[in-house]
């Protein structure tokens, strides 16, 4: 395998036995005093002190000596990967200060027992064993582990992890896919579907802009109402006092893209709007569950919110490893809405798709992720980063959970010469007990799940919920209504393509005034 396959355009560069680039020793005294930004230090606060996961699938063996290689050719580009996060003792302020990177510090390769019985479940295991640690700001806040053993779903495990005050989440993605090509092209980067960023509705009309300002208004009050006070409903999947530091669990579950395009399409929405209605259908059939399917102890009317992450960014790219502003492509760029959650039973399984289009449209028609990084900024300026991260963690701490999607290349890449079998980001740390990440790879969408061990110790039955929830939107939305006519009277059949046969057939039985319908193959037959 040629490890550096597609990285031969890449200008070579001078490393130190330790890995460190010549030039970044060159540059070491212009870097020195370099502060980190307010929004990088108010990952450094108590109870906001997150790490991003990114767990890769590779569909062959690992070869740790060619990511090494290929690291520091990459990574160690990027000043906040070559640099230790220093704080200053007197005023308490934090810097970047390059130092002298050993990559083996940074690479870990997991000891494997070559008789383990269950893959899935020991790599499951390490990742969550790696949310019960910190990594030592003695070296920069990065490292990767190499789990060389064949799951279900890969060949090999390779899981990155990063503390998030290096970049946001778009960063990183950006960051890593710029280590991989396309395996059609080798000297190709991937596609993305198209830039994460914030969406704003066409206010062509005086009604439309004073719409916008007033949703905007009203949802920075919501903002500054759930900083104060404003608490969602106690149920089983809200987290308590000090979940940030408890244990995690990550699980990975991939649906069909083409299901989703297929209810996207059905219903004239949004991608989004399909995987925000399923997540809600799948969170009422979680929750019916943890209440032992009495739906009457459910609470009507209940509040539950998401944090619904935003990018901010004009624009992203994902062909420069290093850290500059020019485009704005590093740092911690991102907004948030308080996104309502509806959780309640619906006839129509369709309708849940219908309220989040409908949130989602209200939604955008605000500047809501705007003006609250700008809030949480004007916070910090005032006030200092104490009470800026007390803010942050009050927010979070008072919705549920977190909730971001991330899109993905749409064609089959490489990364460092290993073909990619699937890609899950995801993060601990967080104030709430439960995150969803969704990313998109090739022709799948991954539900990655990071759920507090305590406040949900079922992550996996949380993720069958959500498949079958997706199931049961898709045969909603497949259907189509006919209208039969026999002898001057006239029923609505409800029509169905049998994923089986191929064959359009009716869903239910039929009673037509007092006659039972039948049916064979695609041919309906009324026996009176």
């Amino acid at each position: 395998m040629n490890g550096l396959q597609g990285f031969d355009t890449l200008r070579k560069i001078r490393t130190t036995k330790n890995a460190e680039t010549t030039e970044g020793f060159k540059k070491r005294d212009q870097h020195l005093d370099q502060p980190l930004s307010p929004m990088a230090r108010l990952f450094h606060e108590p109870g906001s002190n997150v790490y991003i996961i990114g767990i890769m699938g590779l569909k062959t063996k690992v070869c740790p000596d060619v990511f090494k290689d290929n690291l520091v050719r990459t990574f160690l580009k990027n000043r906040r990967f070559s640099s230790l996060q220093v704080r200053d003792k007197e005023n308490g302020s934090m810097k970047w200060v390059p130092t002298n990177v050993n990559i083996d510090d940074h690479v870990i390769i997991a000891q494997l027992d070559p008789n383990i019985k269950s893959p899935d479940k020991f790599v499951e295991d390490y990742i969550s064993n790696l949310s019960r640690s910190h990594i030592e700001d003695t070296k920069p806040l990065w490292d990767l582990h190499i789990l060389d053993i064949k799951t279900s779903e890969a060949e090999g495990t390779c899981v990155f992890r990063f503390h998030h005050s290096l970049g946001d989440g778009m960063s990183l993605m950006n960051l890593l896919l710029a280590c991989t090509r396309k395996v059609s092209d080798p000297e190709a980067l991937p596609t993305l579907p198209g830039n994460n960023k914030l969406s704003v509705a066409k206010v062509a009309s005086l009604w439309s802009r004073l719409s916008v300002i007033w949703n905007s208004l009203v949802a920075l009050l919501m903002f500054m109402c759930t900083a104060l006070f404003l608490e969602d409903t106690k149920t089983p999947m809200k987290g308590t006092e000090g979940v940030e530091h408890r244990a995690r669990r990550f699980v990975v579950r991939s649906v069909s893209l083409d299901d989703i395009k297929l209810v996207k399409r059905a219903m004239n929405v949004t991608l989004n709007d399909v995987v925000l209605g399923v997540t809600q259908a799948g969170f009422y059939r979680y929750l019916c569950g943890r209440y032992n399917n009495k739906t009457a102890d459910i609470p009507d009317s209940m509040r539950f919110r998401a944090t619904f992450f935003f990018n901010l960014r004009a624009t992203t790219r994902i062909d420069d490893f290093t850290d500059t502003d020019i485009v704005g492509t590093w740092g911690n760029k991102i907004g948030y809405s308080l996104l309502p959650f509806n959780i309640q039973f619906k006839k129509d399984p369709l309708d849940y798709v219908r309220d989040a289009n409908a949130t989602m449209k209200h939604k955008k028609a605000s500047l809501e992720p705007l003006l609250t990084y700008l809030f949480t900024k004007l916070v910090i300026k005032l006030f200092g980063i104490k009470v800026g991260g007390r803010l942050n963690h009050k927010v979070f701490y008072n919705t549920t959970l977190w909730f971001s999607n991330v899109p993905g290349p749409q064609e089959e890449i490489t990364f460092f010469g290993h073909k990619v079998a699937y890609l899950a980001p995801t993060c601990y740390g967080q104030p709430n007990a439960l995150m969803i990440h969704v990313v998109s790879y090739m022709d799948k969408v991954m539900f990655v799940i990071s759920a507090d061990e305590e406040t949900i110790p079922d992550p996996h039955k949380l993720c069958d919920d959500l498949e079958e929830s997706l199931r049961i939107i898709k045969a909603s939305a497949q259907s189509t209504n006919y209208q039969i006519y026999l002898d001057g009277f006239s029923a609505t059949v409800y029509m169905a393509l049998d994923s089986i046969s191929g064959i359009t057939v009716p869903v239910m039985p039929i009673v037509l005034y007092g006659c039972d319908a039948y049916y064979s193959d695609d041919l309906l037959f009324w026996m009176g």
